[in-house]
Order: C-alpha cells, then sequence, then structure tokens
C-alpha cells in the first residue's frame, strides 16, 4: 500500500473511533421505572405503570410502555413514583454579593446611601450568584427537592428570583478548550419574579430607614422613583441611569410579578395595596394569617406561596414557662392556612423559608393534610402548582413526556409520615443517597 493511501486509511480509522468515542460519551443516560403506582399529579394515577425517561426528559409514560434497549431497568413493584418536589423559596445554593458598607462617612447622606443600596438591589439576579456544587444545594436533592426558587434575602427590593435545578449533573463533552459554566444548567427559568420585603426586622443602623413603617415608605417610594424612571425621556440629564431603577421596569410594566414578604394579614393588605397602586402583579410570599384575608387575595387575583417554616417553641424557654397566647394560636394555626387558602380556590405553593434541614419541607407539608388540606391539594402544591406559579408548567411539575426528568420513588404515599423517599432523579440524573441501590453506567 502506498504511503498517501496508508496515510488515508490511518485518518479514516482515527475519524471513525473519534466518533465512536464521542458517541459513548454522549450516549443520554437512559432509565425505566417498571410497574410501580405512577401518580403524575396531571392526570390520574396509574397503578401498574412504566415511566422512562432519557437525556434528562420524560420519553414515555403509561401502562404498557416498553424498556427501550440498553435502559437501565428498575424494579417497581410496592413503590410509587411522583415528580420531584419544587421549593418555591430558598437561599439554598445562592451567593449573592457582599452588602455596601460605608467606609470613613463623612455625613449623614454618605451613611444613607450606602443603606439605600443595601435595600436597593432590583438589579441582583439570584441566577447569576448560584453555586452548583453548594452543599445545601445536594441536602435539598437528597430529601426529594429537586428543584427550588432561589431568592434573594433581606428587607427592601431584594432582588430577582431564579428557578434552578438542584443539581447540575454530570459535565457535558466541552466543545472549547475551557469547562463551561455549571451554572447555566441548573437554571430552568429566570427571572421568575421580583421579591419585596415588607415584613420582619428592617436593617440595621440609625440611618433611615430603621424601622418597619420606615421599610414599607422606602418600597413604595422605590415603585414612586421607578414610575418616575419609567417616563422621564431616556437621555436626559434630568434622568441619569440607574440600574436598580432600570431593573424594575419589567415589574412596574406588569410584565415580571412582584413577590412580597407578607408574614401577617396587615403585612398582607399593606403588599396588596402597594400592588394596586401601582398596577403590579402581586405574589404574597410567607402568607402567615392568610385565612383573615383570602377574599382580599382573590380579589387581587394574587398567588401565595406559603411558607412550611412553621414557628416553634424557643429552645431557650424552660418547659414550665409560660409563652404569649399569639406565639401558642401562630403555631397551632401554622399548618391550617393552606386549607383556607385550597377553600378559597387560590393558587398557592409552599416554601421552606429558612428551614435548617430540608427534610422538614415535606415533614410540614404532611402536617397541612393534618390541617385539613386534602392530600391531593397537597401534592399539587409541591409539585404542577408550585411550576405553574414560577411559570414552568411546561418543563416541570408533572410526569408528563417532554417534560424535565426530575422524579421521585417513595415506598408508599408521598404524604404518608412512614413513607420514604427510595430514588432521585434531577435532570434524568440519579442523586446518590444513603441506602442508594441504582445501578450505574
Amino acid at each position: 500500500m502506498r504511503p498517501i493511501a496508508q496515510a488515508a486509511t490511518a485518518f479514516v480509522c482515527l475519524v471513525n473511533f473519534v466518533v465512536a468515542l464521542s458517541a459513548q460519551q454522549e450516549a443520554p443516560f437512559t432509565y425505566a421505572i417498571t410497574g410501580a403506582r405512577v401518580v403524575p399529579v396531571s392526570s390520574v394515577p396509574i397503578d401498574n405503570g412504566t415511566v422512562v425517561f432519557s437525556g434528562g426528559v420524560i420519553t414515555a409514560v403509561g401502562a404498557n410502555v416498553p424498556v427501550p434497549p440498553g435502559a437501565i431497568a428498575i424494579p417497581g413493584k410496592g413503590l410509587t413514583v411522583y415528580p420531584g418536589l419544587i421549593d418555591m423559596g430558598s437561599g439554598a445554593g445562592l451567593e449573592p454579593p457582599a452588602m455596601p458598607r460605608a467606609d470613613n462617612p463623612q455625613t449623614t447622606e454618605d451613611v444613607e446611601r450606602v443603606k439605600r443600596d443595601t435595600l436597593l438591589r432590583p438589579h441582583l439576579r439570584a441566577a447569576d450568584h448560584m453555586n452548583p456544587m453548594a452543599a445545601a444545594l445536594a441536602r435539598a436533592a437528597e430529601a426529594g427537592i429537586t428543584a427550588i426558587l432561589a431568592t434573594p434575602g433581606g428587607d427592601g427590593v431584594r432582588g430577582q428570583s431564579a428557578l434552578v435545578l438542584t443539581s447540575p449533573g454530570g459535565d457535558a463533552p466541552q466543545i472549547g478548550a475551557l469547562a463551561d459554566d455549571r451554572r447555566g444548567p441548573l437554571v430552568v427559568r429566570t427571572p421568575v419574579a421580583l421579591h419585596v420585603g415588607i415584613a420582619g426586622s428592617p436593617a440595621g443602623g440609625d440611618a433611615y430607614p430603621n424601622s418597619l413603617m420606615g421599610i414599607v415608605a422606602f418600597n413604595r417610594q422605590a415603585f414612586l422613583d421607578a414610575q418616575w424612571y419609567q417616563q422621564a425621556v431616556p437621555g436626559n440629564r434630568s434622568r441619569p441611569y440607574s440600574a436598580a431603577l432600570d431593573a424594575m421596569q419589567p415589574a412596574i410594566a406588569g410584565r415580571l410579578p412582584v413577590a412580597f414578604r407578607a408574614s401577617t394579614a396587615r403585612d398582607v393588605l399593606r403588599a396588596l395595596d402597594m400592588a394596586k397602586m401601582f398596577k403590579l402583579d402581586p405574589i404574597i410570599t410567607a402568607a402567615r394569617e392568610v385565612d383573615e384575608v383570602t377574599a382580599e387575595i382573590k380579589s387581587a387575583n394574587a398567588r401565595v406561596i406559603y411558607s412550611l417554616n412553621f414557628p416553634t417553641r424557643r429552645r431557650s424557654l424552660a418547659p414550665d414557662a409560660d409563652e404569649p397566647l399569639r406565639a401558642l394560636r401562630a403555631r397551632a394555626n401554622a399548618p391550617k392556612g393552606p386549607a383556607a387558602l385550597d377553600q378559597a380556590g387560590l393558587l398557592f405553593a409552599f416554601e421552606s423559608a429558612g428551614l435548617q434541614d430540608p427534610k422538614d419541607f415535606l415533614k410540614n407539608a404532611r402536617k397541612t393534610v393534618g390541617g385539613s388540606l386534602s392530600k391531593d391539594a397537597a401534592l399539587k402544591a409541591l409539585t404542577l402548582n408550585a411550576a405553574m406559579l414560577a411559570g414552568a408548567a411546561d418543563r416541570l411539575g408533572s410526569l408528563d413526556r417532554g417534560k424535565i426528568a426530575n422524579v421521585i420513588v417513595t415506598d408508599g404515599d408521598l404524604l404518608d409520615d412512614k413513607t420514604a423517599i427510595k430514588h432521585v432523579f434531577v435532570n434524568g440524573r440519579p442523586i446518590t443517597l444513603p441506602a442508594d441501590a441504582i445501578p450505574r453506567r
């Protein structure tokens, strides 16, 4: 064989080898959970069903679904398959930039200017500050929470939330010489809402605002300023560029929902008044005492994200110490709020809102069933309703063909206290659990 022909043959072999290797690397992970009770949420349960997903997408759900060749089959006899849980308010994995500080302030204006920058951060985008390798995200995934609404914290106008997955999955083959940004695969939708703190203690310091009513006034002024910014002629020297006010324009125009953190009935009414004043699209989060204001919430066409971080007895109290009646009432009524929302026909979902242990998210959701909420309503609040509220029901929230393969498998009814989660998949990839026996490729 001539040298040129030999070289050509070697080149063809090399190309075939690279193509084969690339195909092997890019082969999708395919799983089939067979013979299980399947609860799609969007339709009636299937008593003896199969769920197939490949490459991070659900490809088939039904009673007579064949297992694709090469799929990893997981026997589902005695197990139940659900869509993954969605936590609609969490700081897990969110690492925002440090708050501004007033170093050597010379005037009161210097201090107040820094305070304003601390409280007015609508341009803070959660999607830009996620740590995909955060331990808090991994713990959430282990608890069956496959997606969260990453929400900036603090008082004032807090920033823009993003719906993100709790695991980035494996590394995809790289096209260029540099590794990809792993935050990208996490993000399902951004922004979801602009978040505003109505309740809670105001930021510290002596500068304005330094009271709850001061925070309320500050928030109202921020929206007034955003309105002025919208109406002023761009380029006019009287309208200097403001990243904060610019970021509020979608909310002012009604294109981006505004999520007001409101813990009491009075806070909820304040939030709804502000939404009406500025023609905003309101979401109420935290939502304590909602049973007292369901009619007002419904009239405002607002949705609700209910906190599962239920009040507890302070550990510092002696066992025989008395507590205020208001504290006792709040603790007793916390699991009952979702039933009132459901009875009023309101769209609502759940948030962890600072729970230290992600396992308490499902644990406390189960308590709402004890508080007269139906199991079907609680399940929808944990899955499909959450996806609808986040504007992502076309991608998450139910076991339907074409949706992201966020899947959990349990050994019983999800909302029964003794039920355990046996398998978790995020974006079609298995999460390692303490007793995980899912075979690996």
